[in-house]
């Protein structure tokens, strides 16, 4: 025979009474009939199960629970520039050292250099005439849970690089 499935019960309820088998862990709100897992962590990202049992009948719900760390202020490394033709080149590199299912994007807050700036990915190759001085691009990023803002500034790209 097979290994029998198990479970880990937090709660049952029955009859207007109910045990909590991981008190402090979580709170069971009578109102709603929701369940409140408390100081969420990364462990509780799982599959869980709520189950209505009448009679002969059980209804079964799956819930998938998703915990994301938020992410941190990202920085932005200057990976290779170049002067020439009276134009910059730069390759630029947006991270964030913390947070889970981190994305990038890159824009402007200046809709006549926005073609410049924009960009899905870490990664932005902004290429500028020299004389076009106040370039800004942001870089955006960002999670289900949260997003952190940082701006490159086109007077960086110098011969003091």
């Amino acid at each position: 025979t097979e290994d029998p499935q198990r479970k880990l019960v937090l709660l049952k309820y029955s009859n207007g009474n109910y045990t909590n088998y991981k008190e402090g862990e979580n709170r069971f709100h009578m109102l709603d009939f929701s369940l409140e897992i408390l100081n969420t962590s990364r462990q509780d990202r799982q599959l869980y199960e709520y189950i209505v049992s009448k009679g002969p009948e059980e209804k079964v719900w799956q819930i998938q629970l998703e915990v994301y760390e938020p992410v941190s202020s990202p920085s932005i490394q200057i990976l290779s520039w170049a002067l020439a033709n009276s134009s910059c080149t730069v390759t630029l590199n947006c991270t964030a050292e913390r947070g889970d299912n981190v994305s990038y994007s890159w824009g402007s807050q200046d809709t006549s250099t926005s073609g410049f700036c924009s960009h899905n990915g870490s990664l932005l190759h902004l290429s500028y005439p020299l004389q076009n001085t106040s370039i800004a691009c942001t870089c955006t990023a960002s999670n289900p849970v949260s997003s952190q803002v940082v701006t490159f500034n086109s007077s960086e790209c110098s011969y003091k690089q």
